[in-house]
């Protein structure tokens, strides 16, 4: 009886270490197939100037989206809070980190090269989104991927035109403000040079220009500052949404009213991106005139031009993005632009 007990007990024993020892090997293979999964995700370090709007906020989104550990990538991603040396710090820490790509979105177009440079000897490609960098060397980034913000201008500026026109609205009636973006940025550039062009080419007077930062309390305090400044103020150029949703708060605590009958005393904003949801309902009823938009979707753009890059490819340097323009306000149903015709869209 002992004898057969002692049997029993054996073989549990011995079919136990078996089964222990199966367990190890599985756990030892999956650990295996995954060390060698991340050694072959490509890795991205992703430099974002910061959190300043909804457009920057849902371009980080769609980066965020693209880079995923299944999609084979190792995404590091630092906010830079609307500080370039917060950026510069990053992307050296990306170097440091021997990254396989460096993915930057810019504060502002200048001051750059030295740190291109760094990135260049590491050999290290960096993929420019949004903005720019004003630098002689073009070799220091492989590409750009964004939108061509002053051609955003010039339709938004057209639309304007064209508007007025039908209004029976004379050039010297216009009495504009310029709500611009963080200055020495891409988009402010771009979008100020096309008012500007646009105000000169058909004698509409700007009174005034002024940053407000991208951001909604800024355009708000800097709408507050200009209604005091001036009693004739008929059309308000916001260089992103949430500006125009700050100085429509602005307008109408003052006592004001926005829309597009100028004429009548009312306050005509119009604006750029098309992502806020608040501003694509004010663009519904008419508070926002008109916006052009500019799209935050370049996390499948920038995954494409690594996947080109990768295969050995060499990508086009500048990738622009295709754009609509949005009115709620039936005068005007297209514009033309370099001979280049676009229709006028109602906000969904």
């Amino acid at each position: 009886m002992k004898k057969a007990i002692y049997v029993t007990t054996m073989l549990l024993l011995t079919l136990a270490l078996f089964a222990g020892c199966g367990s190890s090997s599985a756990n030892e293979e999956n650990k295996n197939e995954t060390e060698a999964a991340q050694v072959n995700r490509i890795t991205v370090g992703f430099s974002q100037l910061g959190a300043e709007s909804d457009w920057r906020n849902t371009n980080t989104e769609s980066m965020q989206s693209a880079f995923t550990k299944e999609a084979g990538y190792n995404l590091i991603y630092k906010n830079g809070q609307q500080k370039q040396a917060n950026q510069i710090t990053a992307v050296r820490t990306f170097i440091q980190q021997d990254v396989d790509y460096i993915v930057l979105a810019p504060a502002t177009e200048t001051g750059w090269d030295t740190v291109l440079s760094e990135a260049k000897e590491a050999n290290i490609p960096v993929i420019l989104v949004d903005r720019r960098v004003d630098t002689a060397d073009k070799s220091l980034y492989s590409c750009w991927v964004g939108s061509d913000f002053e051609l955003e201008a010039k339709k938004l500026t057209a639309w304007i035109k064209n508007y007025t026109i039908k209004r029976g609205i004379a050039p010297g009636e216009l009495h504009i403000v310029n709500i611009q973006g963080t200055m020495g940025s891409t988009a402010q550039i771009g979008r100020t040079r096309g008012l500007a062009n646009a105000a000169r080419e058909n004698h509409w007077e700007i009174i005034s220009e002024t940053s407000g930062d991208f951001t909604e309390a800024k355009g708000r305090e800097v709408m507050a500052a200009l209604l005091k400044r001036f009693d004739n103020i008929n059309v308000v150029y916001c260089e992103n949404d949430n500006m125009a949703i700050g100085a429509i708060d602005a307008i109408e605590s003052a006592g004001g009213h926005v829309g597009g009958d100028i004429m009548n005393g009312d306050i005509m904003v119009v604006s750029f991106d098309g992502v806020n949801k608040e501003s694509l309902e004010y663009c519904k009823e008419g508070k926002i005139s008109c916006i052009a938009e500019c799209n935050p979707l370049h996390g499948p753009r920038v995954k494409a031009l690594i996947e080109a890059l990768e295969s050995g490819n060499t990508p086009e340097k500048f990738n622009y993005v295709d754009e609509k323009i949005y009115s709620s306000i039936e005068d005007v149903i297209s514009v033309v632009v370099d001979g280049e015709k676009y229709e006028v869209e109602k906000p969904e």
